[in-house]
């Protein structure tokens, strides 16, 4: 007689359990989707009910169930943490209760909504920062969020979509993510979602279809999502000893790349998240951001407005993994060199705008990176350089 077949949701309830005992930290599990409406709240229910049911403490700690009949119902027959009300402006507004999370100590939790900006006041600006806290406290915790608040996608889901993401992630949340799971649906089946009103209301149907729920834009944020999913897969297989590199086999996790900024804010954050795009895809060792500072960016030179963007960049880049350099040197490409050299740099990546081609731009008169292309070509040409254009 053969055994029964096993619940699928069954064995992954079992798998997360196992690694809730194994690991003194909390760890982590995320489900990540392509937009709105996939199903992530749902699916993160589903496995609360299902350790729920192998005996795990597990609490609600933040459900946002957007009006859902079929959501609302996987509420019942798990403990739910009412929200705590704060006070912003007059309003009262709810938030996630994190003292009363630390204070119940559950062995699992369940967190909606990962990008989102808690109430100014808060101990904590963003909710991941809440959830790294919960896990440094021992406290596993199960997640969900969409490919596009994904710090590092930011100006790849703009051009796509249009939209300007204000709520993002760093990349490092997936990376440190015990597990991560892709919750797909064909883009016909969310946009029929959506029209049958089990997304949105009714009254923002239209605009949604007309704008962020457009065909294109879905299919090409679900092909990010699922990269996304298969590049994570891709590295945990080889960190854990089996598998062939999923990257060129010149690259063998020994890059070093080095990202040149200035105080162009615009141009920097694409540089910035550009170079951990790579820097991940390429498995580096490490990488840095390198701001040369001139005379003429000196700070009694440069307003208070630019000084603050060129800081919130390097917080960034901070974020999302990389070494700050900071040198002031009025030759930038001297200083350049030199730091590449100091830092065994194998790759750097530059900027360009994009009034002409890149080879246009590089071909006429002057230019920073113009006259670096030309160094590194004569006296470096083993050192590879990575355009951006913006």
């Amino acid at each position: 007689m053969t055994a029964p077949e096993q619940d699928p949701r069954d064995l992954s309830a079992e798998r997360f359990l196992r690694l809730v005992q194994e690991k003194r930290r909390g760890t982590l599990k995320i489900y990540l989707g392509l937009a709105a409406g996939v199903g992530k709240t749902f699916r993160m229910l589903q496995e609360a009910h299902d350790l729920h049911q192998h005996g795990v403490h597990v609490l609600l700690g933040y459900v946002e169930t957007h009006g859902r009949a079929g959501t609302e119902a996987e509420l019942r027959g798990v403990p739910l943490l009412p929200r705590k009300q704060v006070y912003y402006k007059g309003r009262a507004l709810a938030e996630m209760d994190l003292d009363a999370i630390e204070k119940q100590r559950p062995q699992v939790v369940i967190v909606d909504e990962l990008a989102h900006t808690n109430v100014p006041g808060s101990r904590h600006e963003k909710r991941w920062q809440d959830v790294e806290e919960l896990m440094q406290k021992g406290i596993s915790v199960i997640t969900a969020v969409n490919v596009q608040h994904l710090e590092s996608l930011h100006d790849q889901v703009l051009k796509i979509t249009g939209t300007d993401v204000t709520e993002r992630i760093p990349d490092r949340l997936l990376k440190m993510a015990d597990e991560v799971v892709n919750v797909d649906l064909t883009v016909g089946e969310l946009r029929a979602r959506l029209e049958e009103g089990k997304i949105y209301d009714a009254a923002k149907v239209p605009t949604a279809l007309a704008n962020f729920f457009q065909a294109e834009n879905l299919l090409q944020l679900r092909r990010l999502a699922v990269r996304e999913v298969a590049q994570l897969l891709g590295h945990q297989v080889e960190n854990s000893g089996g598998g062939a590199p999923a990257v060129d086999a010149r690259r063998r996790n020994d890059d070093r790349i080095l990202a040149c900024i200035n105080s162009n804010e615009k141009a920097a954050k694409e540089i910035i998240r550009k170079t951990s795009r790579l820097a991940d895809r390429f498995g580096a060792a490490a990488w840095y951001v390198l701001y040369v500072q001139t005379g003429r960016e000196s700070a009694n030179r440069i307003g208070l407005a630019t000084q603050r963007h060129l800081l919130n960049n390097l917080q960034l880049a901070t974020e999302l993994g990389a070494q700050i350099l900071r040198v002031k040197d009025d030759d930038v490409v001297g200083a350049i060199r030199r730091v590449a050299a100091e830092k065994n740099a194998t790759l750097l990546v530059c900027g360009v705008t994009g009034e002409k081609t890149a080879w246009e731009r590089l071909a006429g008169r002057g230019g920073i990176t113009r006259g670096l292309v030309r160094a590194i070509a004569t006296a470096t040409p083993e050192l590879d350089i990575f355009l951006v254009t913006y």
